[in-house]
């Protein structure tokens, strides 16, 4: 992860983008409260982020340097971990701003010091495309309050606004400790938990919203050589905006959502993208459905009164945690300059 080539700015308001023909304005909306996730007990087992000493523990010796170990330089708990996000998110944000001239603001819904930022027009006024990373764990209730859905369903009737909606996997959703058990050795990731439910926030989003989409499961996605993600199989022929030109695969995350269409209408949700699982990985339900690949990326083109675009993809896409290549940054181009 590179350093940054600003000086850092934190605890100030957002200085509002104007509006320049050609150059999409993008905003991330982290649904978390920060305090709610940094403040889970560490002896619990479920449903929480882990701690970074756990983070060094599992991945070692990644994050030996002292800028990581140090205590009197980097937090050791869960929100220690909870800051590992931000470096990941960093070169997203200056890849958009340097192909778009303008800066990718992070909003959270309860950030660090306590302060609670609704979804509203603080948010929308200078976007055209809204990210929701739906990474807040169900057991910290965060939910899309009703004004907040009036107010993403009133911006997506602006003519060229976008919503790229991420909530994160749903693992563990099953009581029967038997089938929790056997996701967590799919997926092979000894930092997830047998249940770690995430987008409490974003699946009320959904719903609110009528999308007809939910999350689920934590999906071990194929990989080829050199330890690649394995490409994605692309429908070309429903990409009718370019979403994936240019772009055979995302980066490699060892345990991915499914984004499971509930409608039975074709022309509502596009399936533009969907990953092959590695089956050779212990068997999850749902590869002993005689499932071979998972739903990846989502697209529901305007219809009706909503002029704006709605995608789905998951906030790992965007995170250089997980890696990325040119075929990554072709995406973040589409998306950053889609007409």
């Amino acid at each position: 992860m590179s350093e940054l080539r600003t000086a850092r700015t934190y605890n100030q308001n957002h200085v509002p983008r104007p509006h320049t023909p050609g150059r999409r304005r993008l905003s991330v909306y982290v649904s978390w409260s920060y305090p709610a996730e940094a403040g889970r007990n560490p002896a619990e087992l479920d449903d929480r982020f882990s701690t970074m000493t756990e983070v060094r523990r599992v991945n070692w010796p990644a994050y030996e340097e002292p800028r990581w170990s140090d205590p009197l330089r980097f937090q050791q708990g869960i929100a220690g971990a909870l800051e590992l996000f931000f470096w990941g998110w960093a070169p997203f944000q200056q890849f958009v701003e340097e192909t778009t001239g303008h800066p990718v603001p992070v909003y959270q819904r309860v950030d660090q010091a306590g302060f609670h930022t609704p979804l509203d027009d603080r948010v929308l006024a200078d976007t055209d495309t809204l990210f929701v990373f739906g990474l807040d764990h169900m057991v910290t209730r965060q939910e899309a309050a009703p004004e907040e859905i009036e107010a993403v369903r009133s911006f997506l009737t602006r003519e060229g606004t976008c919503v790229v909606l991420g909530p994160h996997h749903d693992v563990g959703a099953s009581d029967d400790l038997a089938v929790r058990d056997a996701e967590y050795h799919h997926h092979g990731d000894a930092l997830v938990p047998r249940r770690q439910r995430f987008a409490g926030y974003a699946r009320g989003l959904m719903r609110g919203l009528g999308v007809p989409v939910e999350n689920r499961y934590g999906l071990r996605p194929a990989v080829r050589e050199a330890k690649r993600i394995a490409p994605l199989s692309v429908n070309r022929d429903l990409d009718t905006k370019g979403w994936l030109e240019g772009v055979t695969n995302f980066n490699f995350h060892k345990h991915l959502p499914h984004y499971a269409v509930t409608t039975d209408d074709p022309d509502v949700v596009h399936v533009l993208g969907r990953q092959p699982i590695d089956l050779s990985r212990p068997p999850h339900p749902f590869t002993e459905a005689g499932n071979t690949e998972f739903n990846m990326f989502l697209w529901m083109p305007p219809a009706g009164d909503r002029a704006g675009d709605v995608l789905l993809a998951d906030s790992t896409i965007f995170s250089s945690l997980f890696g990325g290549d040119e075929s990554l940054r072709a995406f973040w181009r589409n998306i950053a300059l889609a007409k």
